[in-house]
């Protein structure tokens, strides 16, 4: 077996499981799950109905290009989005089976072997916390990762005036996630264009996950995204720079496993030529369910309303006791537990006494990196996904009261 298996660390999720081994949660309590960020508000029905018209593709073996229609779609969909002059849907738009395989194989196909040192591996650079498909794809492409802390002090965006220059010429990969998961941080139009001048000064490749970008509150505030900077700065080829979407955050659609990578065309086409041994095309029925969810967005306005809605009822609930901070976007408040818990022994007391899921913050971060004895920077935070329905967040936030008050849930 590959040797570097064994520098993967088990996933943020059964870490959970393995902490909370052992406690029993009230029985008469409803169990409520803050801790996976899967959507749960009603996928469109309009995406089952495109599935059940295409239904005879089941026969059908699907391209890895992907049909026509879809790509045109996403492009139609990121020119207005993002105020694009234009995308070539036919070489800067390649569909994926949703972001979490193409973040992994991108990785796989960007990082050139062929320049290893024996003792100096290239790097691949990412927040931290972040998302662990970025560490498992650069272990496994045989890169090393680099973390940068996202702190509270710096609106826990990275701190990328503080990467050393020689850091920078080893890179080859940088991991951006804007809006962030966990924190839900939006990376500003400045830092944007900083590392657009940082990639062409030292080569590396900018890789924006971007799946949380339609999760967000003021209506007429979208965040921003890299290939709109890029397009502000004139670099309409998109040099080094490629988006990841998908429909799961966006349309309710986890399921689906469908989205897209967009961006420069010298990085897509022989990422197209890896993904067709790679083997995960689309299935093509589902392609022409995502037709239809690009080409709606009556779905998102209405799913960014409800998210709103509970973020700012949860809020004004719970922040009194203990405070929150509202995130640029995405569905996740990243929350720093009380002075007399750490995030572990919180997230054991909100299951055992209120039977509430949330995820400790450690899990999905890393200390002792880039060969420091630096601390985890999210360590002592938990991470509540308000994905489930309004009337189980509300019951979340009187449990946590209770709790934080010394009364019985």
């Amino acid at each position: 077996m590959n040797n570097d298996l064994s520098l993967l660390h088990p996933y943020p999720f059964e870490k959970l499981g393995n902490l909370l081994k052992g406690l029993t949660p009230p029985a008469e309590l409803k169990p409520i799950s803050l801790s996976i960020g899967e959507p749960k508000h009603t996928s469109p029905a309009f995406v089952m109905e495109a599935i059940q018209q295409h239904a005879k593709h089941l026969a059908t073996y699907p391209t890895t290009k992907g049909i026509p229609e879809l790509r045109e779609a996403i492009a139609a969909w990121l020119t207005t989005r993002f105020q694009l002059k234009s995308v070539d849907a036919d070489s800067e738009i390649l569909p994926v089976s949703g972001t979490r395989e193409a973040l992994f194989s991108f990785t796989q196909a960007v990082i050139k072997r062929e320049d290893f040192l024996s003792n100096s591996k290239p790097l691949v650079v990412m927040p931290n916390p972040f998302y662990q498909i970025y560490e498992g794809a650069a272990f496994l492409a045989g890169a090393e990762p680099y973390y940068l802390p996202c702190l509270a002090e710096n609106q826990f965006i990275p701190d990328f005036d503080a990467v050393p220059a020689e850091i920078w010429q080893r890179t080859q990969l940088l991991f951006i996630c804007s809006p962030g998961n966990p924190t839900g941080a939006v990376i500003p139009r400045h830092t944007l264009e900083k590392l657009i001048r940082l990639s062409d000064d030292y080569g590396f490749v900018i890789a924006s996950d971007e799946c949380y970008s339609e999760v967000y509150f003021a209506e007429a505030h979208p965040p921003l995204g890299l290939l709109q900077v890029c397009a502000e700065m004139g670099r309409d080829d998109y040099k080094n720079c490629v988006v990841f979407h998908s429909l799961s955050k966006r349309s309710n659609l986890p399921g689906l496993r469908s989205g897209f990578v967009a961006g420069d065309a010298q990085l897509l086409k022989p990422y197209l030529l890896y993904r067709t041994y790679h083997g995960a095309a689309m299935p093509v029925q589902h392609q022409w369910a995502s037709v239809a969810a690009w080409q709606d967005e009556h779905h998102v306005i209405a799913n960014r309303e409800q998210y709103r809605q509970k973020f700012h009822i949860f809020y004004a609930m719970v922040n009194p006791y203990l405070p929150l901070t509202m995130p640029d976007a995405s569905f996740y408040f990243w929350v720093k537990v009380p002075d007399n818990h750490t995030d572990e022994s919180f997230t054991q007391m909100l299951y055992e006494h209120a039977h509430i899921t949330v995820l400790a913050g450690r899990y999905l971060g890393r200390a002792d990196g880039n060969g420091t004895t630096q601390p985890n920077p999210a360590e002592n935070y938990v991470r509540m996904a308000l994905v489930a329905p309004l009337a189980d967040c509300v019951m979340a936030a009187e449990r946590i009261i209770a709790l934080l008050t010394g009364e019985n849930p």
